[in-house]
Parts: C-alpha cells; structure tokens; sequence
C-alpha cells in the first residue's frame, strides 16, 4: 500500500521529533496518528545543503508496527550507525531528515549469475543480500545519486556487506529486492515531499 504525502509528512516530522526528545532528554517518542502496519523502513539524515550522508539505519523486514520501527529506526540514525559519531542537538538543525518506507523484499530468481544486472530496475529497486558471511542492504536512491549501473550497483552492494566486490557472480547467497517511498525535507525542519524514484534524488 503506498502512503499518501499527509502520512509522508507526519513521519518526517515523526522521526525528527523522535530524535530530538532523544538527544534533549533521552526519551522515546511515541508518535500518533501513523498507520499501524508492519512496514520495513530507513530513515537516513544529510547535513544541508551539501548533502553529505550523516546516518542511515533502518529495518528491511516488516518487523514492527511502522511507527515503533520508525522512531526505532530515527534514533539509532542519529546514534548508532557506525560510520559517524553520533549526532548531537546542536548539529540537528542543519541536517535533512528522509525517510524510506519499504516494500516486502522479494528474492530475485535468476539462471546465470550474470543475467542478475539485466534484471535490475535501477532507480526502482532497492538491494539486500544474504550470505553465509553477512549480510547488505542499499536503499533504491543510492545508485542513482551517484550514477551506478546495475553491474555497479551488485559490486556495492557485496562491498557493503563486508564481501568481494565479486560475490555476486560466485558466492553462495541470495539476492532480493524492494522498492521504497522516499519523503525527505527540503531544508531542515521545512517543507516535506516525496521523492520520485527513477531521478536525481540530491
């Protein structure tokens, strides 16, 4: 079921709310009025306006009700994901807060390895992958923010998950896929919109 720009918003602004109380005062939001479905979902943050990554953590799976794995998801954004230090409140208020309500992923079924590009809908799918070794996931705007072809986008998707840039043509794993709705702020604290896939999404 696809979300409507209201309910974009609300979670938008749900996520930075949840952040904030966070950091101010180590609470944990609870937000109200957002659909009650289990529903995958990331919540990524950028500082403005050069929108440089500052967080990105989420749930692929529809584990929790969407607005627990939101607030969930919004926090650990800000304070857990391992590439930054954590955000602070000062820093929040030049930071864009977008968040990525998923789709159930679905494996991709495929004879030859090398067919897997061909059937890849870059700027539509969203990638995860599963091994022995690990595990990977990139969101459906990833390659098309930095111009990856599906061949690309496979090899970052193996770096991202701690593997050979190669595994997808050799290793053991499977291979699923997603979409996702993107509603994100034009500027901190400011007008939300959902982002069109299949576009320059920065």
């Amino acid at each position: 079921m696809k979300f409507d720009i209201a309910i974009g918003d609300a979670a938008v602004r749900c996520a930075r709310r949840a952040i904030e109380a966070y950091l101010s005062r180590g609470e944990i939001y609870e937000c109200v009025g957002l659909p009650s479905e289990k529903r995958g979902v990331f919540v990524s943050l950028y500082r403005h306006p050069t929108h440089e990554l500052r967080g990105c953590i989420g749930f692929p799976y529809p584990v929790l009700p969407f607005s627990e794995a939101l607030v969930k998801a919004a926090i650990s954004a800000a304070i857990e994901d391992p590439r930054f230090n954590p955000v602070n409140l000062e820093e929040l208020d030049g930071l864009i807060v977008e968040v990525s309500i998923l789709t159930p992923p679905e494996e991709i079924k495929y004879r030859e390895r090398l067919e897997l590009p061909n059937l890849i809908k870059v700027g539509v799918d969203g990638l995860i992958i599963e091994t022995p070794y690990g595990s990977g996931l990139l969101l459906p705007q990833v390659p098309i923010e930095y111009g990856w072809d599906a061949e690309t986008f496979l090899t970052h998707l193996c770096l991202k998950a701690g593997l050979n840039p190669t595994y997808w043509i050799h290793g053991k794993m499977r291979i699923l896929r997603y979409t996702a709705q993107i509603f994100r702020e034009r500027t901190p604290k400011g007008e939300v919109v959902e982002v069109p896939l299949s576009v320059e999404t920065c």
